[in-house]
């Protein structure tokens, strides 16, 4: 019998803030994303693994890690400003 396992990241962007990036100084669009690793079998992702969340920045492309926490209230945050 073959198994073909294995794992997978997968990237999702939750939503685009405006801000001034601590790194380049520029007022500009940050993405916040979340990054999952998922366990695969056949090509199916099954379950997450893993979870981590960043915010990116459009300009000079700088990621800096967020908590669960902080990438909610962003999403709250830019939900609010429509």
């Amino acid at each position: 019998m073959l198994l073909i396992f294995g794992t997978r990241l997968t990237d999702v962007i939750l939503v685009l803030v405006s801000f001034v990036c601590p790194h380049c100084g520029v007022d500009a669009q940050q993405r916040v994303t979340k990054t999952a690793n998922r366990v695969t079998l056949f090509f199916v992702p099954l379950f997450a693994i893993s979870t981590r969340y960043h915010v990116h920045c459009t300009h000079c492309g700088a990621a800096t890690a967020l908590t669960k926490k902080q990438a909610e209230h962003s999403v709250e945050w830019a939900a609010q400003q429509r």
